[in-house]
């Protein structure tokens, strides 16, 4: 065996076979990020007040669209709500969908 992991083919001694990176370490197990579900297929019209707290919902599970009701901490806890503070009065789409990029708006993802 040479240095960092490698190791040399029995087929081929000049050649140093390199260890997958994609592999996991043996009794471990990888899995993805946990993934938002779609509470709706259409963005959700709000009137946000000037410096008022909001937490948008961004796992999907919340029972009160677009907001957070802490339904994340049972269904989904490696997602957090997106918390803001607006500084003006007025009307927005927040999405439904969870998938925009540029949270907490629609961004038309849907």
């Amino acid at each position: 065996e040479g240095s960092g992991g490698l190791r040399r083919c029995r087929d081929s001694p000049g050649v140093l076979q390199i260890p997958s990176l994609f592999s996991a370490p043996q009794g471990r197990r990888y899995s993805a990020p946990p993934q938002p579900v779609i509470a709706a297929k259409q963005p959700f019209p709000v009137e946000l007040k000037a410096g008022k707290k909001y937490a948008w919902c961004a796992c999907g599970h919340s029972k009160n669209q677009p907001f957070c009701d802490g339904a994340h901490r049972k269904a989904a806890p490696g997602i957090s709500p997106l918390r803001f503070i607006p500084e003006e009065d007025k009307t927005v789409w927040l999405c439904g969908c969870k998938r925009t990029r540029s949270p907490p708006y629609c961004d038309g993802t849907h």
